[in-house]
């Protein structure tokens, strides 16, 4: 017997979605992409069923497509991440993310001794990968930051 499929967040005419957000992660994405300053509507469900990740999350925004340098933000904290463009209901284009070569300001140092947790500095990072882990090396103060410890300055 076949299963039925029903859809669990509504379509969208025109936007962008972000789909395969790992569940856990969802609101880590939207407060990189600051959506909670965006007027238009969002809407965004989690915890569902995915033989991808096990539980994933998906975020519809309504007359907004980002630039590929904001979308690739989110690669540090989903990197399994895909993006549909739509209009008119339809999906026009699909856009994997990538992980950006540098990180300017949208995450903390973790040395509590860096410049930049004393001093009116903006945070940069280059982004070092390896086996697909993830992790920041401060441009400041040459720590570390492994995907478990990123924090989110927006």
């Amino acid at each position: 017997m076949q299963k039925e499929k029903k859809l669990m967040v509504s379509a969208i005419n025109n936007g962008t979605v972000i789909d395969h957000i790992p569940a856990k992660d969802l609101f880590k994405v939207i407060s990189i992409l600051s959506l909670d300053k965006i007027k238009n509507t969002i809407t965004f469900g989690t915890n569902l069923e995915s033989t991808k990740l096990g539980k994933k999350a998906v975020i519809k925004i309504s007359d907004i497509f980002f630039e590929d340098s904001a979308i690739n933000k989110i690669a540090l904290i989903a990197p399994e991440a895909q993006l549909n463009i739509i209009k008119n209901y339809e999906v026009v284009e699909k856009k994997t993310v990538s992980v950006p070569e540098k990180i300017v300001g949208i995450v903390k140092c973790v040395n509590p001794k860096c410049i930049t947790n004393h001093e009116q500095i903006v945070t940069k990072f280059k982004v070092l990968q390896s086996n697909h882990q993830i992790a920041l090396k401060c441009e400041y103060c040459e720590k570390i930051t492994d995907k478990e410890h990123i924090k989110i300055i927006l």
